[in-house]
């Protein structure tokens, strides 16, 4: 059997040594068909969920009246990370089940469930129509969305990195530029209909409109994975009946190392979800300005991510992420600082900017990463619970830890203090994978 990690990990019941990775292998033609398969359908589950964070503010208006707007839009956010109470959950099911019954499987089975839970938001009723029902539905359908997301970025990182081995980090990189890709496409959205519509217009039937394009999306998804074959990778290597069982007990570290080195790539990107609501509540910025601002992360996401993968392959994933890990930890105060002294639009496009490239930088490398980390007969289940469960931790509850400490420390550069924190354990786990699993 072969594997994909370095030779000098320590030894496992599941895991022999594995080949040299060669950047340089030219890509089969079909492989864009399966970049093209697996990124549109991570973008459609990334756009249901970053559509959500952009228009909190409404929602929490809408769904969770309450007397103090401060404490309506926490209920807001806290439901925003209610959902990823269901992403380890999701990805224990659906990892094992890809693991046991393919990648392609998996995939399919995800996109159908996250298409139910946006059907459901958007056509939900307001709370001032059914009353406590509509908050209840509106978070059992995020739960929905999150036990499917928690299945889709491992299956569709080892679907991506296992019809190229030798590529791993360029292809799996594309996963990220699908997010940047819907970043952009939710901040036009965010943009066009905050400066063309009302508020009264925004509230009543404005907010719905993205979750219905992401409606249209699900169908051509679902049914471009319905064509794809299975990975070549999976098809050869010998399968296991206990995937989380193994994951468990022999794959204890790179499950720790893994979850380390996925917090600071998931704080940084909902950071940048939040932003658009920091740019109206704390800075006093226009919604208009805001999206448009975030807009240009999402271009640098799509266009900087598979140059990040690429170099990950040629130089090594801990080479490449260390060196925004180590910018985001010294920079992001000083930025918050003057973001903060200079509160205009062309401030706040400095920042995204800066931001932009560095959350990019780490985070396109690490799927690459996390599918070298973990073999093939575990990689899904592996790859999903280290992923979601630093998510659920870090990332979900990320804008509402945000609003939080701004809230209490009453400084608006509260943020910067949550980033610093992920940077540090991210840091960590990156020494640890190079120095116990033996990456470069």
């Amino acid at each position: 059997m072969n594997v994909n990690v370095p030779p000098a990990a320590p030894a496992s019941p599941v895991i022999p040594s594995a080949p040299p990775l060669d950047p340089l292998i030219p890509p089969r033609a079909s492989s864009w068909r399966v970049v093209t398969a697996a990124s549109i359908g991570n973008a459609l589950e990334w756009f249901d969920l970053v559509i959500y964070g952009f228009f909190a503010l409404i929602i929490s208006k809408l769904f969770f009246p309450a007397g103090n707007e401060t404490v309506s839009l926490l209920l807001t956010l806290g439901t925003f990370g209610v959902s990823f109470f269901m992403r380890p959950l999701g990805a224990i099911v659906l990892g094992a089940y890809a693991d046991r019954a393919g990648r392609r499987a998996a995939l399919t089975l995800s996109i159908l469930l996250m298409m139910v839970g946006t059907l459901i938001i958007a056509v939900l009723p307001t709370y001032q129509t059914i009353g406590l029902a509509a908050p209840v539905i509106l978070v059992l359908a995020r739960l929905m969305q999150g036990f499917s997301a928690g299945g889709e970025f491992g299956s569709a990182t080892a679907f991506l990195a296992e019809h190229v081995p030798g590529r791993r980090g360029f292809f799996a990189s594309w996963q990220v530029a699908s997010q940047g890709l819907t970043t952009l496409l939710a901040a036009g959205f965010g943009a066009v209909l905050s400066s063309q519509l009302t508020p009264e217009q925004m509230a009543s039937w404005g907010w719905r409109v993205p979750f219905f394009f992401g409606l249209l999306i699900g169908p051509v998804a679902w049914y471009i994975r319905t064509q794809l074959d299975e990975t070549p990778e999976f098809l050869a290597a010998e399968t296991t009946t206990t995937p989380l069982r193994d994951t468990f007990t022999s794959q204890k570290l790179r499950l720790l190392i893994g979850i380390g080195v996925v917090v600071l790539g998931t704080v940084s990107t909902y950071l940048v979800l939040f932003m658009p609501t920091y740019g109206v509540k704390q800075l006093g910025l226009s919604p208009s300005v805001s999206f448009a601002a975030i807009a240009l992360t999402g271009v640098i996401q799509m266009l900087f991510s598979p140059l990040v993968g690429y170099g990950s392959d040629r130089y090594g994933p801990t080479r490449i992420m260390l060196v925004p890990a180590l910018l985001l930890l010294v920079l992001v105060y000083p930025v918050f600082v003057y973001l903060v002294a200079h509160p205009t639009v062309g401030t706040l496009i400095v920042v995204q900017i800066v931001f932009g490239f560095l959350m990019t930088g780490y985070f396109a490398a690490l799927p690459g990463l996390l599918s070298q980390i973990f073999p093939v007969q575990i990689r899904t289940t592996g790859m999903s619970l280290a992923y979601n469960i630093a998510v659920t931790i870090f990332g979900g509850f990320g804008p509402f830890i945000i609003a939080w400490l701004i809230r209490v420390t009453e400084m608006r550069v509260a943020p910067s203090f949550y980033l610093m924190f992920a940077a540090v354990i991210s840091l960590i786990a990156l020494v640890a994978a190079r120095r116990k699993l033996g990456f470069r």
